[in-house]
């Protein structure tokens, strides 16, 4: 039921207004001067609130001013009987919802109290979207695995600092949560952390993508355009499969992280940037250095701190925890109740190869949560998980030795009825 604070010093009008409310179904609290109800508002939550202007001690526009302070996202309605326009503007100046002159027509008092209703309505349920969509970005890191509590030592240690970072690991080991957590929890956490993609990027387009690019620098360059390195100023930068960035991108980056300063594509002005890098990849930067394909300058550069992600198979002591995570982050996403993962469906899913790490693992318990019934059982595992390339290998090879075997078994079972028939 939703809660309406009148204020107002006439006991009268408080009653009639309440009266009108309480038919509607409404919860109502009264206050009899601005004083009073900013202790009802320190102590209590509304959904709207009812003030008059003229009030003794403090009047209505100054006590608006401070439930603003106090509960910004309540909408106050402000009446009066001695208002004009000029009131009502200066009113809704000060952050009122709407402006009603006494007496206040009832049909238009319960219209503005609705629309006051929906739009705090709104405002919640931006600011719950809002920390999901910060939630899902900025994920928990699940796991009590050792190699995963090192991770977690590492980086409450090295995000404080400045120091760069390279976060290497397989693909879907997680690598980008791990770079979400050090700017997380770094003293630029205020700031933006901006991604770039280096594998996704054409070797032509990812110097513009990382610098900008001026007007008219190259033939579709149809208006200036400002680079992630600019767009992470104050920040951080994230550059994601580092070891798949061209050669001359890389002196580029080099120079960057040197000087602190970077050239748009196509200009000659110096632009100063303050940011902190952290890369990743799923290469061995060292042996792409011997192959002449990544500059040892920059692994220098970028390896300040290294941070290992292990793969799913190096940790399955928290595929159980990680499966129960999923569970329940997916089926409050879905809005369904949470699924029981039965033991010998837990049990099956440890003992599978994850060739796709932890990305492989979420999809797979999705895909359980949206074709199981009441439970995940190891016969919907059976069912609707498909083995890896790896593991129908090694399955093949399982048959095929017990075909051998039986085959062989065969045979000697034949030729003893043969020797006991001839003797």
């Amino acid at each position: 039921m939703a809660k309406i604070l009148i204020v107002d010093d006439e006991q009268s009008i408080r009653r009639t207004l309440r009266d009108i409310l309480e038919f509607e179904k409404y919860k109502v609290d009264e206050a009899g001067d601005g004083v009073e109800a900013l202790v009802k508002l320190k102590k209590d939550k509304y959904d709207v609130v009812i003030m008059d202007i003229k009030m003794p001690k403090m009047d209505g526009l100054e006590t608006l001013e401070r439930v603003n302070l106090l509960a910004p996202d309540t909408p106050v309605v402000m009446i009066s009987g001695h208002g004009n326009v000029e009131t009502a503007v200066d009113a809704v100046k000060k952050g009122a919802f709407d402006y009603i002159s006494k007496p206040p027509d009832l049909n238009r008092l319960l219209i503005t109290i609705r629309n006051a209703m929906e739009k705090s309505s709104l405002i919640t349920e931006t600011k719950v979207l809002k920390r999901r969509v910060s939630k899902s970005k900025t994920q928990e890191i699940v796991g009590e695995s050792a190699e995963i509590t090192k991770i977690k030592e590492t980086i409450e240690r090295v995000a404080p600092t400045e120091a760069r970072v390279l976060v290497t690991g397989s693909n879907g080991t997680g690598k980008e949560l791990v770079a979400r957590w050090i700017h997380e929890k770094s003293t630029r956490a205020k700031g933006q952390i901006v991604e770039v993609n280096c594998a996704a990027i054409p070797a032509e387009l990812i110097e513009s993508e990382l610098f900008g690019h001026e007007k008219g620098a190259f033939t579709s360059a149809i208006k200036q355009r400002i680079g992630k390195f600019e767009q992470a100023n104050g920040g951080t930068l994230f550059l994601d499969e580092i070891g798949d960035m061209s050669l001359s991108a890389q002196a580029k980056v080099l120079r960057a992280l040197q000087e602190n300063k970077i050239t748009r594509v196509g200009g000659d002005k110096e632009i100063k940037v303050d940011v902190r890098v952290i890369a990743a990849t799923n290469k061995n930067l060292r042996a792409e250095i011997d192959d002449k394909k990544f500059r040892e300058d920059l692994y220098h550069r970028l390896a300040v701190i290294i941070i290992p992600v292990p793969s799913l198979k190096e940790r399955k002591d928290d595929i159980p925890l990680l499966t129960n995570y999923f569970v329940k982050s997916i089926c409050n996403e879905y809005g369904v109740p949470e699924k029981k993962v039965t033991a010998t469906a837990m049990k099956s899913l440890t003992t599978l190869d994850w060739t796709g790490n932890i990305r492989e693992l979420r999809n797979v318990v999705e895909r359980l949560i949206i074709l199981s019934d009441k439970e995940i059982t190891d016969k919907d595992v059976l069912n609707y998980v498909t083995p890896s390339a790896s593991n129908r290998t090694s399955l093949l090879d399982v048959f095929n030795k017990y075909d051998k075997l039986t085959e062989i078994q065969k045979h000697i079972e034949d030729q003893y009825k043969e020797f006991k028939s001839k003797k």
